[in-house]
């Protein structure tokens, strides 16, 4: 087609046509938007700009690195750099403070629990779920049921030293015999000691005296007293379970009650100490006390002194302990 051709304007709006046409249907030639061409001007200014800063260009063996020299690892340290310089507000004083002071301080309180809730969901929750609910054979650590005690020191020591760790003389260690497999009793005494264990009475009731009277109540102060106690209630000291309540950390139908007495069982926990520094565990412990489950610590009174006799001449009353104000958080 020449150059010269004459243009085709469209009749209502007057503006001049590409030349196509479909069904009737013309379209017109209007230029561009001027704000529209900026923009473009401009992504296009700024796309060549980030080649050059940034990492961007394939060449062999990776990309161009860029003249701002940024790397994801820079950007990740910066960050963690950022959080170290926060945190170094509170973490001198909560080096220096008892798990008492922290509990009764606001600030260091809600410290520890905002990096041991993050500790706690990098570390624990795949064996505790993300709520701490845990499950079989991995305990829950919301309710109040605890083997070695749930006073934040006691928590601290169990996530030191861990359960059952090889190497570790101060892990938590206990140790149920597995009384079928080994051949310490006959299966018929088996049946009937899971029976007794079974029909104990639950959270604290009266003890039936048929069932105190039976062949598995005499098989259970023979063989399984010595640990979880003549009443069944567990001993801290060895790490063994109430069997009063109704919780059962491998299940407890007659079934899995039966295989735990057949074959025992023995759950491993890391000992933390090696992987975790020491603030962090002790975030750690702080945070699972206050899920629901933590227990206070016991305070004990400082002793009377009574008066002397020079002190009764001079009407000087002795120094009485104070009450210990409860500690901030326990209560749900």
């Amino acid at each position: 087609m020449s150059d010269d051709r004459k243009k085709d304007i469209d009749d209502l709006s007057g503006v001049e046509t590409t030349g196509h046409e479909w069904d009737g249907l013309k379209e017109l030639n209007n230029p561009l938007p001027r704000w529209w061409v900026w923009v473009f001007i401009a992504c296009c200014v700024w796309s060549f700009w980030y080649f050059v800063a940034y990492p961007a260009w394939p060449v062999p063996g990776g990309a161009t690195k860029g003249t701002l020299g940024y790397t994801q690892y820079k950007e990740l340290k910066a960050s963690q750099d950022e959080i170290l310089l926060r945190q170094q507000a509170y973490i001198e004083n909560f080096e220096k403070s008892s798990f008492d002071e922290i509990l009764k301080d606001p600030a260091l309180y809600a410290f520890a629990n905002a990096g041991g809730a993050a500790a706690f969901k990098e570390n624990c929750a795949q064996c505790h779920g993300s709520g701490a609910e845990g499950g079989k054979a991995y305990p829950n650590l919301n309710d109040d049921d605890w083997l070695w005690g749930g006073r934040v020191d006691d928590i601290y020591t169990t996530l030191q030293h861990g359960i059952r760790v090889q190497n570790d003389y101060d892990t938590r260690q206990s140790q149920m015999p597995a009384f079928g497999k080994d051949g310490l009793l006959k299966r018929k005494e088996i049946e009937q000691v899971v029976d007794y264990v079974l029909n104990l009475p639950q959270d604290g009731g009266a003890a039936d005296t048929e069932v105190n009277t039976g062949a598995g109540y005499t098989i259970f102060q023979e063989n399984c007293a010595s640990c979880h106690g003549a009443d069944g209630k567990g001993m801290r000291d060895f790490g063994a379970p109430n069997l009063t309540d109704k919780i059962w950390l491998y299940g407890g139908t007659r079934a899995e009650v039966f295989e735990t007495v057949y074959n025992a069982r023995a759950g491993v926990m890391p000992a933390w100490k090696a992987r975790l520094d020491d603030n962090t565990l002790r975030q750690l412990a702080i945070y699972v006390h206050q899920l629901g489950g933590g227990e206070a610590n016991e305070v004990t009174p400082e002793p009377v002194i009574a008066p002397t006799e020079t002190d009764a001449d001079s009407n000087t009353a002795p120094d009485t302990p104070t009450e210990t104000p409860e500690e901030i958080g326990h209560e749900q």
